[in-house]
């Protein structure tokens, strides 16, 4: 298991430079994590392709459809008090603060494509292109 961001969530199923690294790492390790944030973000990305233009609404539905069941079962509420002492000590936002959390809580990577998040946590955040590398 590892704990993924909504970034490398938002690659596998939007195409981008980093879609087959994604790809990838769902092939090394099928089974994500996320605290219960990643939907909030993810549907914020979404709304975004959206309003670009760059998604229909319905294709907008089908992507956070198929993203709900690769997450399924593998949804965490994380604990406020460790968010904000993680992002005091880290100056990293709470947001990413709720990723590292949980890979902490779990004992497993967070996979991010997130320099900070790897620099201010080494020893659990793991960036996407080592993760993959063979």
């Amino acid at each position: 298991m590892i704990v993924v961001d909504t970034n490398l969530i938002g690659y596998l199923y939007l195409t981008s430079e980093r879609s087959g690294q994604a790809e990838a790492a769902l092939r090394r390790d099928p089974e994500w994590a996320a605290p219960l944030l990643w939907r909030s973000e993810l549907r914020n990305v979404l709304a975004t392709y959206v309003r670009g233009q760059r998604l229909s609404v319905d294709d907008a539905v089908a992507v956070m459809s198929r993203a709900l069941e690769l997450m399924r079962g593998r949804e965490y509420e994380v604990s406020s008090p460790r968010v904000l002492t993680l992002a005091a000590r880290s100056g990293c936002s709470g947001y990413d603060c709720e990723f590292a959390a949980l890979a902490l809580e779990l004992g497993v990577p967070l996979v991010t494509v997130d320099r900070r998040l790897v620099e201010r946590f080494p020893e659990a955040a793991v960036s996407l292109a080592n993760f993959v590398a063979p």
